[in-house]
């Protein structure tokens, strides 16, 4: 499983909307724009319903949704946007995969490897020590509203698609192969179940675990991965 918390990852992410709503609707944008290309019917595809749930999360306006998905369709003009994947090890040895999405794969590339190097890291082959898997969390608040618990729900979401629950204090976690992550998520909704996220993430085999010192080193360096607007999102195996 995926050695940071992602709970902590989407506090982070709302925090960052209340500080600077126009880079994050920028971030999603390009998120959709991506998922688009796949096809403008959210119904048909099933990426890019995921992409317009992280936007409404966030309360992204409706025409900035549609210009996103106009983008990808080749509705409209602008320049071409690439998903570039970056593997490097950064502070206290933590691996970090770093997804983006650019208009511009030079200045990327160099603004991404300039942020490993400055952290005392570099990039290099750390895809061995992760795989894909469907990452769904529900909140405590709903699963308290719902009186989401007891084995049956669990054996219901098995039967859906789950490969493992972990029940952490802020919410359930759910995972599941990537090809279930429709279905499992599908269940949900029928039984009228909001979920926070969900998402296909990489998640670390093996974790690390820090001391005080570099922890705060890797935040540090996570901080500014979030800070740059072409950084979609990031795994690392450092257990936070």
């Amino acid at each position: 499983m995926s050695g940071h918390s992602k709970w902590a990852t989407t506090k982070r992410r709302k925090a960052a909307v209340d500080a600077k709503k126009g880079a994050v609707f920028t971030k999603i944008a390009k998120l959709i724009t991506i998922a688009a290309r796949g096809g403008g019917d959210p119904a048909a595809n099933f990426s890019l319903r995921l992409a317009i749930d992280r936007a409404k999360a966030i309360n992204m306006p409706k025409d900035n949704i549609e210009r996103a998905i106009k983008r990808g369709t080749g509705q409209s003009g602008g320049a071409q946007i690439e998903e570039l994947i970056y593997e490097g090890i950064g502070p206290a040895k933590a691996q970090f995969i770093v997804k983006c999405l650019s208009d511009n794969k030079n200045r990327t590339a160099s603004e991404i490897r300039h942020l490993f190097s400055k952290h005392g890291g570099a990039l290099g082959t750390v895809m061995w020590n992760f795989t894909q898997r469907g990452v769904i969390m529900i909140e405590q608040a709903d699963i308290n509203d719902k009186k989401l618990t007891g084995e049956n729900f669990e054996l219901e979401l098995i039967d859906a698609g789950a490969e493992d629950i972990q029940k952490e204090d802020q919410g359930l976690t759910i995972y599941t192969a990537p090809p279930d992550l429709q279905k499992t998520k599908q269940f949900l909704e029928s039984k009228n179940i909001k979920t926070e996220s969900a998402e296909i993430e990489y998640a670390a085999k093996e974790s690390i675990g820090l001391s005080a010192d570099e922890k705060i080193q890797v935040e540090k360096f996570i901080e500014e991965l979030e800070n740059n607007e072409d950084v979609s999102d990031y795994y690392t195996n450092a257990n936070l």
